[in-house]
């Protein structure tokens, strides 16, 4: 796909992750709404990139109709639905408690279940579209402490496998994109971003998958794809 003037939603998009694509795709043309739940730190990551801000929490079911057609009316369209958005929590087994899966599960996968369910009805007005999901690859093996976090990108990978024999038919891509761990601002309770760390991948990695697996020809798309740092001397 061309992303020249294409019209892209990115959720959690004002630091890590979502605003390095955001940064990629806008460079490469295309036109990007970021969304954040921190409105002051969403404006100014707008106003560095060039994309066009949309305070939103993805775990506010009530408003994703009007917020979605409020991005449709500011871009004229919407042709990638970039679901980043994402929290973790990361107790041990004995330590947990149901609010923990709640929260989580909130905004991992209820909140994307539910905005990709708005989104896909322009979607299959068009007869196109392209959804990116961002896991982990948490999504594909457990670990100690990963009770929370892992059972909601297992959840997100299972969803995302659903659509794609769903939506295939429609002419709609979904893909998933699996990072080990990256260093942002993920987790962090001050939410600054974390500097590089030695056999740590960053943001930008996972920004250039994302943009190579939209830009593929309409005629393939890439189901899932893992990225894991190298480690060198580790």
């Amino acid at each position: 796909m061309n992303l020249q003037n294409k019209k892209v939603l990115i959720t959690g998009g004002s630091s890590g992750i979502g605003k390095a694509t955001a940064i990629d795709l806008i460079s490469a043309g295309a036109q990007v709404i970021i969304t954040g739940r921190n409105e002051e730190k969403l404006e100014a990551a707008a106003k560095e990139v060039g994309a066009i801000p949309m305070a939103f929490d993805v775990s506010d079911y009530e408003v994703i109709p009007e917020k979605v057609a409020e991005a449709v009316a500011k871009m004229g369209g919407i042709d990638v639905l970039i679901n980043n958005a994402g929290i973790g929590d990361f107790d041990l087994l004995e330590d947990l408690n149901i609010n923990q899966f709640e929260n989580v599960f909130s905004i991992n996968v209820f909140g994307v279940a539910l905005l990709t369910q708005e989104v896909v009805k322009y979607f299959k007005a068009q007869g196109r579209g392209d959804i990116v999901n961002i896991a982990s690859t948490a999504a594909t093996k457990g670990f100690s402490h990963g009770s929370v976090y892992a059972s909601s990108k297992f959840a997100l990978r299972g969803m995302t496998m659903c659509w794609q024999a769903e939506l295939r038919k429609e002419n709609i891509r979904v893909m998933l994109i699996n990072p080990s761990e990256v260093t942002t601002a993920f987790n962090q309770e001050d939410r600054v971003e974390r500097d590089d760390e030695k056999g740590k991948l960053t943001a930008n990695e996972i920004a250039h998958t994302i943009k190579f697996a939209l830009q593929m020809d309409h005629r393939g798309f890439i189901p899932e794809l893992s990225v894991w740092a190298t480690n060198p001397g580790l």
